[in-house]
């Protein structure tokens, strides 16, 4: 077995700024495994720095290297061959850095799969709908919007406290149903009716995102009480479990599920069937990740949600762009082709005898 990892940098073309951070430039892991002569591809996208639960880019390697990819080596030294991809969620432990760590494996290990069965995502996760797509702006500092041509719903990042005029006047002009997006950043149900308020005369307000820290569905259940739209939860969607409290408590109505957070895309898919049972709306979010890995979190979404999602292609600044990513047709549909790896800086090389 061979294990690449490349690291690859990239400046956003419209910087967005939320609540307690501003998504500016995002560090893009590319892992690659080779095995009896055929490699899959992984990617997650870190944040720079740990909030609200998530881990930094640097927690994320070095749960890689210390835990995830010595995990990988015993497994194949002991049965003698790769684990399925559908294995790797278990692998997964309590550190904040666990689950991007092995929704990385996870996607490698699935696109060597399909290669080796000649088979593509769409195969094995049909299409049953054509998901809309969500844009992201942000009303908290006057950078340019890029909204998504076709999109039907924008997330818009919010705090608490006075909104510009000029930027109402900007979100009055789209004509598109928003979601409120908090980040986390509200200390009072108070705080969030007041701006509900004032966004309500200049957009249609479809919810309000996670005002609260995750794990907290008794306040947001409370606020929802207060509200005539929607609540959506976001950082407070990790697992399975995180579901049931939400119905229990009737906290949300609305979920955004985002593969690398919740431990990979088959956790993603039983956190989005569990959701649809319980009647809730689940969307699938992401972290700014590059066309390879939209392009799978694209498959997942069209296989299970109707709901608008962030699954359009991440304007990053044409410098960086093109030595990033070349496009071609494969299992996933767009590959991290050898352009793009050699060009990327080489954060370690593993090797091991292969089986």
């Amino acid at each position: 077995m061979k294990v690449e990892l490349w690291r690859r940098n990239v400046t956003l073309e419209s910087p967005v700024a939320a609540a307690n951070e501003r998504h500016a430039v995002r560090s893009r892991l590319y892992l690659g495994v080779e095995f009896d002569g055929e490699t899959g591809y992984g990617e997650v996208s870190p944040q720079p720095a740990a909030l609200n639960g998530d881990p930094a880019v640097s927690d994320v390697l070095d749960e890689l290297g210390a835990v995830v990819l010595p995990q990988l080596r015993q497994i194949i030294d002991r049965e003698g061959s790769l684990p399925s991809w559908s294995r790797v969620a278990r692998l997964a432990g309590p550190r904040a850095a666990s689950n991007p760590a092995v929704s990385l494996v996870e996607m490698a290990l699935l696109d060597r799969e399909m290669r080796v069965a000649e088979t593509s995502v769409e195969e094995l996760w049909p299409p049953l709908y054509d998901t809309p797509l969500q844009s992201t702006v942000s009303l908290i500092e006057l950078d340019p919007w890029l909204i998504d041509q076709g999109a039907t719903r924008l997330r818009v990042k919010v705090r608490p406290g006075a909104v510009e005029s000029s930027m109402l006047q900007r979100l009055a002009s789209v004509h598109l149903p928003v979601l409120l997006d908090f980040n986390c950043s509200a200390s009072s149900d108070a705080e969030v009716i007041e701006l509900v308020g004032a966004v309500r005369p200049h957009a249609e307000i479809e919810g309000v995102e996670q005002p609260f820290a995750p794990g907290n569905v008794i306040d947001h259940a409370r606020l929802g009480e207060q509200l005539d739209v929607a609540i959506s939860l976001d950082e407070g969607i990790r697992s399975p479990r995180d579901i049931d409290q939400v119905v229990r408590y009737r906290a949300a109505s609305i979920v955004c599920v985002k593969p690398a957070r919740v431990g990979g895309l088959a956790n993603a898919r039983t956190i989005i069937m569990r959701a649809k049972e319980a009647g809730l709306r689940p969307y699938v979010g992401g972290f700014f990740e590059s066309p390879y890995a939209r392009c799978v979190h694209s498959a997942l979404a069209r296989s299970l949600v109707d709901e608008p999602s962030d699954l359009a292609i991440v304007g990053i600044e044409e410098s960086a762009y093109g030595s990033e990513v070349e496009y071609r047709h494969h299992s996933f549909g767009a590959v991290p082709a050898t352009r793009m790896l050699e060009t990327s800086h080489l954060v370690t090389t593993v090797e091991s005898t292969r089986i």
